[in-house]
């Protein structure tokens, strides 16, 4: 995958004008007024050093399920051949990206396979964290999509996922909450530095969202493809998001 044109700017980390997103988890973190995003675009920085962290989102690849069953964290469903020239593609585009420092990944086939790619480009281990995993669908896990999305349910699961839970499985709000601490970890871990996480669709969506400062009950209304890119600068007083769901063709379906 080659991106030319307008969508090159995209790739080099801090170039493009971000978004500027409330960084409301920390509150004891945060300064009374934010500090502005300079007019050059780059997230702000003080004389002390760099102290934006960069997270770049994957969410993993084509499997042969994708858009059909709800596979949640079942075993052993590995990404298709389509998927795994998605990932091929996904290393090479992120070359235009100088440094890497570590990859993280679910623990879960699709996303670990999804993200091997890169790691043997960069030469680093794809270390796996449980907070990246998909969400636990509990008795949802391998039913049909068509199926599910006749239930009464469904509709809380679109319009109200703040106040859903699956049924002997996960709320939105424990997902978004994990994903929330894996950022602030990032940053804390990786001050100044730029990592790349693989994981899944709603883990992703919902992250964005709170980055974007979107309430959770909206956070379907984010699309992340299948090894869709979305990248966010961290500071220690807001979340700026430098671009959501970048795929090699404009993306016109909400999948």
């Amino acid at each position: 995958m080659t991106l030319t044109g307008a969508n090159l700017s995209l790739w080099t980390i801090g170039q493009n004008q971000p978004k500027r997103a409330d960084h409301r988890h920390r509150e004891s973190e945060i300064l009374a007024i934010d500090a502005e995003v300079p007019s050059g675009g780059s997230a702000p920085e003080t004389k002390g050093g760099p102290t934006s962290t960069t997270l770049i989102l994957v969410r993993h690849a084509k499997t042969p399920t994708t858009g059909t069953i709800l596979p949640g964290r079942a075993a052993g469903l590995s990404i298709s051949e389509d998927g795994l020239v998605q990932a091929k593609a996904i290393s090479a585009s992120l070359a235009q990206v100088e440094s890497i420092s570590a990859i993280y990944s679910s623990p879960l086939e699709r996303a670990r396979e999804t993200a091997e790619p890169l790691a043997l480009a960069r030469g680093l281990e794809v270390l796996a964290d449980e907070r990246l995993i998909e969400c636990d669908f509990g008795d949802w896990t391998g039913r049909r999509l068509d199926e599910l999305s006749k239930l009464p349910e469904w509709k809380a699961v679109q319009g109200a996922p703040s106040k859903f839970r699956f049924p002997q499985g996960e709320s939105f709000r424990e997902m978004s909450e994990r994903m929330i601490n894996f950022l602030d970890w990032v940053h804390l871990t990786h001050r100044g530095e730029c990592i790349a996480a693989f994981s899944h669709a709603d883990p992703i969506k919902a992250l964005v969202a709170h980055c974007l400062g979107i309430h959770l009950d909206s956070f379907q209304r984010v699309v992340i493809s299948t090894t869709g890119l979305s990248a966010i600068s961290i500071t220690d007083t807001a979340n700026y998001a430098l671009f959501v769901n970048l795929t090699p063709t404009p993306n016109l379906k909400v999948t």
